[in-house]
C-alpha cells in the first residue's frame, strides 16, 4: 500500500522552507568542547546556517578540537534556539560566575566532515591504550597517582592526561617518558573525586546521566546540615553519587528550602493559633505545618503558618535570638512562667590608692613601683585579709631579722605612701645590698 503525504504536511513544509530562507548565518556561536565539557563563545565567519548540536572544528587555546554547537547569540540565525548574549551571561553569573568554564578566545573553523568524525572516532578507541601506559609509567616510577583518564585533541598538538592524588606529585620523569614516546606536548592534570566522576561515570541512581558530566561545571560543596534540613535519610550509601561525595542535586532545593524555613516559627516558641496560645512542638517544612500544644488543654495540633497570628509566625525583634535549648527568645521570659533574672558575677576586691607600704597599688616586690627587696611588698596579699587598724592596737611587730644596710649604705627602709615611697624604698634596698657586698669582701 502506497504512502501519499498530505497535503497539509506539504503547506507546512513550504512554509518552512521560506522561513528558513530568510534567516541569516549566524554571527558568533556557543559550542561545547573538551573532555570536561568546556563553553566557549566563537566568532562564525561561515555562510552556512548550523543548528543545535551541528559538530564544528574550532581552534581554542589548546589547539584544534572538534566541538558541538549549543546555541547561538544573535538574532535572526539559522539555530531557532539562539539566546541573547545578555542572557547567556546571566546564566553564566548564576552557575558559577568567575570559575565558570567560559572563553572567548577561539575561532570556528569549519564544519565537521566524516573525515573529521573518522578520526576523532579513532582518538576515542586509543584513549584505552593511552591510560594503559601512562599507569604503568607511573608504576615503574613509583608515583602515587591514579592516571584516570587521557584527552587528545583533533589537531594533535596536545596530549592531556587526568590523575588523581592525594598528595602533589613531582611528575616531571614521568612527562619525559611520555613525550618521547609519543612526539607531542604532554600537559598532566590532578584532579578530585568528583572531576573523576565527571570524567568516568555515565548513568546515578535515578536513572540519568550525573549531573557532572551532563550540565553541571562548578561543583560546589555539599554539606550534610543539606541533607538533614531536606529530611533525606541519613545514609551515606542512599545520599553519595558516583564519586563517594554526597550528590550534588542535594543543592538544588536548598534556596526553597531556606525560603521555606524562614516562615515557620522556631520550636518552643509561643504562638497564637485559631484555638487559643500554645507551644510549638515541632513544623513541617514543606506542607507548611506547625505542631502546636495548646496551654489550655495540652492537646496537640497541626495549624498552617498562616493561621497563626493572622497569618504571621512569631519571630524574634531585633537584637533577640532564638536559641533551641530555651523556651523563648533570649532575654524573655519563656512560655513556661516568668524566669529569675541570673545572678550577677562578684565584683572584684577593691585597692585602696596608694597601695601598702612600700609602692604603689598593685606593685610587686622588687620594682621600683611596688617596693624593692628593701622595702614592704605593694598592694594587699592575696593569703589574708587586710588589716585598716592603726599600727598601735595591731599588737607588736612580728619578729624577724630587721633589713639594715652594711657599712655601704644605710637600712633599707619601707617605702612610703604611693611612688615616692617606692622610690626611697628601692634606694634603701640598694644601700643594704651594698653594704652586704662590702662585708663579704672584708671576709675574704
Amino acid at each position: 500500500m502506497p504512502i501519499h503525504p498530505l497535503p497539509q504536511f506539504e503547506e507546512d513544509l513550504k512554509a518552512d522552507q521560506e522561513a528558513y530562507a530568510k534567516l541569516e548565518a549566524p554571527k558568533t556561536v556557543v559550542v561545547r568542547f573538551g573532555a570536561t565539557k568546556m563553553i566557549g563563545e566563537f566568532p562564525f565567519d561561515l555562510d552556512v546556517k548550523p543548528g543545535c548540536g551541528t559538530k564544528m572544528v574550532v581552534r581554542t587555546a589548546r589547539g584544534t578540537e572538534l566541538s558541538e554547537m549549543l546555541t547561538s547569540t544573535c538574532p535572526n540565525s539559522g539555530c531557532s534556539k539562539s539566546v541573547s548574549r545578555q542572557e547567556m551571561l546571566e546564566y553564566i553569573e548564576n552557575s558559577g560566575g568567575r570559575d565558570y568554564p567560559y572563553f572567548t578566545d577561539g575561532k570556528v573553523l569549519r564544519i565537521a566532515t566524516v573525515e573529521d568524525m573518522n578520526k576523532q572516532s579513532a582518538m576515542e578507541a586509543g584513549k584505552i591504550e593511552l591510560i594503559r601506559f601512562a599507569r604503568e609509567v607511573a608504576v615503574r616510577l613509583e608515583m602515587p597517582m591514579k592516571v584516570v583518564d587521557a584527552e587528545e585533541i583533533l589537531g594533535g598538538e596536545r596530549l592531556t592526561f587526568y590523575f588523581a592524588s592525594e598528595e602533589r606529585i613531582d611528575f616531571r620523569p614521568m612527562v619525559m617518558e611520555l613525550a618521547a614516546r609519543y612526539r607531542t606536548r604532554i600537559e598532566m592534570r590532578q584532579v578530585g573525586a568528583r572531576d573523576e566522576a565527571r570524567l568516568t561515570a555515565d548513568y546515578e541512581k535515578c536513572g540519568q546521566h550525573c549531573c557532572c558530566k551532563q550540565f553541571l561545571k562548578v561543583l560546589k560543596p555539599v554539606s550534610m546540615k543539606q541533607a538533614k534540613i531536606q529530611k533525606a535519610t541519613l545514609d551515606p550509601l542512599k545520599i553519595s553519587g558516583r564519586c563517594g561525595r554526597l550528590m550534588c542535586c542535594l543543592r538544588y532545593e536548598e534556596s526553597t528550602y531556606d525560603d521555606l524555613r524562614k516562615r515557620l516559627p522556631k520550636k518552643k516558641t509561643r504562638v497564637t493559633t485559631p484555638d487559643g496560645p500554645g507551644l510549638v512542638i515541632d513544623t513541617q517544612i514543606l506542607t507548611q505545618l506547625v505542631l502546636v500544644e495548646l496551654e489550655s488543654n495540652g492537646e496537640r495540633s497541626a495549624y498552617p503558618v498562616e493561621s497563626l497570628d493572622g497569618g504571621a509566625a512569631v519571630t524574634p525583634t531585633k537584637g533577640e535570638e532564638y536559641d533551641e535549648e530555651e523556651e523563648g527568645p533570649r532575654g524573655e521570659a519563656g512560655p513556661l512562667g516568668d524566669r529569675p533574672p541570673a545572678p550577677l558575677p562578684p565584683p572584684p576586691p577593691a585597692i585602696r590608692p596608694g597601695g601598702a607600704p612600700g609602692g604603689a597599688p598593685g606593685g610587686a616586690p622588687g620594682t621600683s613601683a611596688g617596693g624593692s627587696p628593701g622595702g614592704s611588698p605593694g598592694g594587699p596579699r592575696p593569703d589574708r585579709p587586710r588589716d585598716d587598724r592603726p599600727r598601735d592596737d595591731r599588737g607588736p611587730r612580728p619578729s624577724g631579722p630587721p633589713n639594715r644596710g652594711g657599712p655601704g649604705g644605710g637600712p633599707g627602709g619601707s617605702g612610703g605612701q604611693g611612688g615616692p615611697g617606692g622610690q626611697g624604698g628601692q634606694g634603701g634596698g640598694q644601700g643594704g645590698r651594698g653594704g652586704q657586698r662590702r662585708d663579704d669582701r672584708g671576709r675574704r
